[in-house]
């Protein structure tokens, strides 16, 4: 992919688009894609990299969610579960089953585990094996370093895992190959309008500082947490739609839960469920549901956090992690929509939102990675009315995801983790990546498997991408300290 050719079709006056989408998470780009299979002139616009926020931060799972079942949110667990299967069936390499396993250690929690997840597999269709009660000998065959005191048993389900961040790569080049224009590094800084209509934007390309004032019929605020500051370039009174909270996770070596399954504890004392999950040769454990009021770029896990994610998993291990163990940790922010009856961010729902504002800003938030489909084909059908759009039908249904990564042979970057530096030349010809940041945390993960470790490749990353983004010394130099800064946040205090 050629930055600089897709940035020359911005550049052109003559080129109006139909659909114009900012934000380059889950959900704009789940709106780009369907709107270019329907036909529509595409352009999406991230001011960073793809998925460089919340979508490229989550828990890494496709799931239906067995919490919403407990809530009492049928369709918000039917949805999703319907786009699991789609997700399965379109996105293979990315997209793998992945069994669960909930302990009972109390007389009652067996049946009761039995029941809801019953629930969850008669809605989940066919497609992956139904849920099954689990006796203490069968529990501990799955999970051999479960904490074996007074357990009695087990509930097994399925549920999907995937990589969150290749995913965005993945819907990225799709958009691309079908015509669309997605750039990443172009902020923009204005909303254009004419007779009070919103009829274009203004952007800079972040990287040249090149400004353009781009036309379009339609323009669509899909920036997640971001949502209400591009809600308040279009009305600077517009009152505040999202009450945000924070995710964190910790990663530790999967030595702590070998076996061929994921732990879910179904309540933790806040009344979250908690999730720890075989991850890329990895153990994933998370997450919280902490309310923040400064939406942050970069948010960083609390110690309050990282204490309540070890003191949890430790009940439930028979080797108890501590700090020392902790190959990473970061958090992402979710965009919830307020609700004036509750001020707990766990309890809001997590069903997306689409909002059209008097000049004709299409905001969508709201919402998870796992229906950013169906997020995606709503958006487009609020967006051709506004933008007066020929009616047409989505076709994201059918569209195939594929995992393209590099397939030649060449030297390891470091000892610890699978990364090669054909990866690192990949990334930059083929995925877009600009910066040592975007190929160590998301073109490969190296920076949420093990932060230390992506400090010690960060310099052999620099040379590669100066060599091949034409890029002098200092940038080598400048963009190893970005990453070594960075780094060193996602390490445990």
């Amino acid at each position: 992919m050629n930055r600089a050719e897709l940035l020359a079709r911005v550049a052109d006056r003559g080129e109006r688009w139909d659909v114009l989408v900012i934000g380059g998470g889950a959900t704009g780009l789940g709106a780009a894609l369907d709107a270019v299979t329907r036909g529509y002139r595409t352009l999406l616009l991230e001011r960073g990299d793809f998925a460089c926020a919340t979508s490229s931060r989550s828990t890494k799972l496709i799931h239906g969610g067995v919490r919403y079942l407990r809530q009492g949110n049928l369709a918000l667990v039917c949805e999703s579960l319907r786009e699991r299967e789609l997700l399965l069936r379109n996105a293979p390499e990315l997209v793998k089953p992945l069994a669960f396993v909930v302990p009972g250690y109390r007389w009652w929690e067996k049946p009761y585990y039995a029941i809801g997840l019953g629930l969850y597999g008669l809605l989940s269709g066919g497609t992956l094996p139904r849920p099954q009660m689990l006796s203490r000998e069968k529990t501990l065959a799955h999970l051999p370093s479960l904490n074996p005191q007074n357990l009695r048993g087990g509930e097994l389900y399925y549920d999907a895992q995937f990589d969150d961040a290749r995913l965005a790569i993945a819907v990225m080049q799709a958009i691309a190959e079908r015509g669309g224009v997605p750039l990443n590094y172009v902020r923009v800084s204005s909303l254009l309008k004419q007779n009070e209509r919103i009829c274009g934007v203004r952007a800079v390309d972040l990287e040249s500082g090149t400004e353009n004032e781009i036309e379009a019929r339609v323009v669509i605020n899909a920036t997640g947490v971001f949502s209400d500051s591009v809600r308040r370039l279009d009305d600077s009174n517009a009152p505040q739609m999202l009450a945000p909270s924070q995710g964190a996770h910790i990663v530790l070596p999967a030595s702590f839960l070998p076996g061929d399954a994921a732990l879910m504890i179904p309540r933790t004392d806040d009344g979250r469920v908690l999730f720890a999950i075989p991850w890329l040769g990895r153990l994933l454990v998370g997450t919280t549901d902490t309310p923040v009021r400064e939406i942050a770029p970069e948010p960083r896990p609390l110690d309050s956090e990282i204490d309540f994610l070890l003191e949890h998993i430790t009940r439930y291990f028979t080797k108890n992690p501590t700090r020392a163990d902790v190959l990473s940790v970061f958090a992402g922010l979710r965009p919830l929509v307020k609700n004036v009856e509750t001020q707990q961010t766990s309890k809001l729902a997590r069903d997306h939102v689409i909002e059209i504002s008097r000049s004709g800003l299409v905001t969508i938030t709201g919402g998870k990675w796992t229906t950013f489909r169906k997020m995606g084909e709503d958006a487009i059908d609020a967006a051709a009315k506004v933008g007066e759009l020929e009616k047409r039908a989505s076709g994201t249904k059918n569209v195939r995801l594929n995992n393209r990564c590099n397939t030649e042979q060449s030297e390891l970057l470091h000892a610890g983790l699978p990364y090669r530096s054909g990866d690192v030349l990949f990334a930059a010809r083929c995925e877009m990546a600009r910066t040592v940041e975007d190929v160590l945390a998301r073109r490969t993960r190296a920076l949420f498997l093990d932060a230390k470790a992506s400090i010690e490749m960060a310099p052999r990353v620099a040379r590669l991408l100066a060599s091949e983004l034409a890029r002098d010394e200092n940038w080598e130099c400048q963009q190893v300290r970005a990453l070594t800064e960075l780094a060193r946040d996602y390490l445990p205090p």
